[in-house]
């Protein structure tokens, strides 16, 4: 059964968010892919996509931002299945040690990183609530969000977004317990090669996004297992 998917951080053609859409699209789906700036990459995949795509501009660090693309994705369907938290942020300092990092930094990063995906499905829960085969959310999280295996001097921003990622999601995943067709995880994804200068990464993202878009359906309705999962499927440790 073809879903109706949104997206969010799919502007670049090398990242996970971008390589997700192209996933969903060739299996039939139809996709909201929002980005912050114009993507030249989407684009060119709008028109290989004309009538699956729908691209949609959407700063989730702004709220008036997100409520106006929920209103204009309410125009264009009824009713969205997955919600996939994809776009994230770090600042400049984020390699740097407490010495050296400017600590106003910290506070941006969240909002974006934390509050952002959970703006976002607040936006589009009605959406979500009217899908007919249980509306599933995933947070793309990270083991630099881990508390209990925290093991670096650096991440002051990145490492501390994605914790209250982690918590925000464990929250809502509380409050979804009482809505039958709702659920809601968070997700160390792996070390993905994201940039291209990055040739240590393990994982390709093209090939990564169908690991990943097959391991969503398998908690779409599981309510009772872990939360927080690694890219197989196992718990991770918050």
């Amino acid at each position: 059964m073809a879903q109706t998917v949104l997206i969010t951080g799919t502007g670049r053609p090398y990242a996970l968010g971008f390589n997700m859409v192209r996933r969903y699209l060739e299996h039939g789906d139809t996709v909201f892919a929002s980005i912050r700036r114009p993507s030249e990459a989407l684009e060119a995949l709008r028109e290989e996509y004309p009538e699956q795509l729908h691209i949609l501009t959407m700063d989730i660090a702004v709220t008036e931002s997100v409520n106006a693309a929920a209103a204009e994705a309410e125009k264009l369907t009824d009713h969205l299945d997955l919600i996939i938290n994809n776009a994230t942020t770090a600042s400049a300092d984020t390699m740097k040690e407490l010495p050296d990092f400017d600590l106003d930094l910290i506070a941006p990063a969240v909002n974006v990183g934390a509050v952002g995906p959970i703006r976002v499905l607040k936006a589009f829960l009605p959406l979500l609530k009217k899908s007919a085969i249980g509306g599933l959310v995933v947070n793309i999280s990270s083991e630099a969000g881990s508390i209990g295996k925290c093991y670096r001097t650096f991440y002051l921003d990145y490492g501390t977004e994605k914790a209250a990622l982690n918590m925000l999601t464990m929250t809502v995943h509380n409050y979804f317990k009482n809505e039958p067709n709702l659920n809601i995880i968070c997700i160390h994804p792996g070390w993905i090669r994201t940039n291209p200068g990055n040739t240590e990464a393990p994982l390709d993202p093209y090939e990564h996004a169908e690991t990943l878009r097959n391991l969503f359906e398998t908690k779409r309705h599981d309510k009772e297992g872990p939360v927080f999962v690694t890219y197989e499927g196992a718990p991770y440790p918050w």
